[in-house]
């Protein structure tokens, strides 16, 4: 690793659909000295903002060129075609992609599901940005086929959603540079992997510092026992004390 390097931020990128709040919250707990700087960017811009050195560490949708990036996948979205609220595929529960054959289904330039080939009709255009398709949509141009997250973020109250089976998913990744694995990054792999903060496999934290010395819980004093307190009367002469003979001592009376 090159911890020397690390910068006194951790510069965070991510691809629209990923919700990053809970890793977020976790470092910020962790981390309290190093902010997170974080930044959304266009799917096909995260590889670049990372291989610049512009981010330490990317939340982007597989594949990566892995002769570069190191990756770990996190999970992988359902596939949803986006429709009108009055459209026939909102009277099943899942579609196929033979529900959609007489439907221009829409082909945005910022897709991120590997087609070899897509269903429905072609539109005369792909749109520039699924942001875009989904205007289209509700514009009763056609459907959209994206991950359900995609259909969350770009949700509307005229349209809806329904799973499509048989088609392909989009998987979630962290990706930093191979060459550029930092401390930080470290402990980003850790946060995302949900170890805890005393993991034997994320950093090593400093050990808390113990004054020398008994501690409040070692050095405290234990109440003596009945037998220890009536021998130490005996000694004293206190109560419980006994006379040579074994006896109880009584006070004498004045005469």
């Amino acid at each position: 690793m090159t911890g020397s390097d690390e910068s006194p931020s951790f510069r965070l990128v991510y691809v629209p659909g990923v919700m990053p709040d809970k890793w977020v919250r976790i470092w910020n707990e962790r981390q309290p000295d190093v902010p997170l700087a974080l930044t959304q960017v266009p799917p096909g811009a995260a590889a670049g903002r990372l291989l610049d050195g512009d981010a330490d560490a990317g939340l982007v949708r597989l594949p990566v060129d892995r002769t570069v990036f190191s990756a770990i996948p996190l999970y992988t979205e359902q596939t949803v075609v986006v429709v009108p609220q009055d459209h026939l595929v909102t009277a099943v529960d899942e579609v196929s992609p033979e529900d959609l054959s007489d439907d221009i289904v829409l082909h945005p330039l910022d897709d991120v599901l590997d087609w070899e080939n897509l269903p429905g009709r072609p539109a005369l255009e792909r749109p520039a940005t699924t942001a875009d398709a989904v205007e289209l949509v509700a514009a009763g141009i056609g459907v959209l086929i994206v991950p359900l997250s995609l259909a969350r973020l770009h949700h509307r109250k005229d349209l809806t959603h329904r799973p499509l089976k048989e088609a392909p998913e989009s998987s979630v990744a962290l990706a930093w540079p191979e060459d550029a694995t930092t401390d930080l990054v470290e402990d980003f792999i850790g946060i995302v992997r949900g170890r805890t903060v005393n993991s034997t496999r994320g950093r090593t934290q400093t050990p808390v510092q113990v004054k020398p010395g008994r501690t409040e819980k070692d050095g405290a004093r234990r109440k003596p026992t009945a037998a220890k307190q009536q021998g130490a009367n005996r000694r004293a002469g206190g109560p419980g004390a006994t006379s040579k003979g074994g006896k109880r001592g009584r006070p004498r009376r004045r005469s």
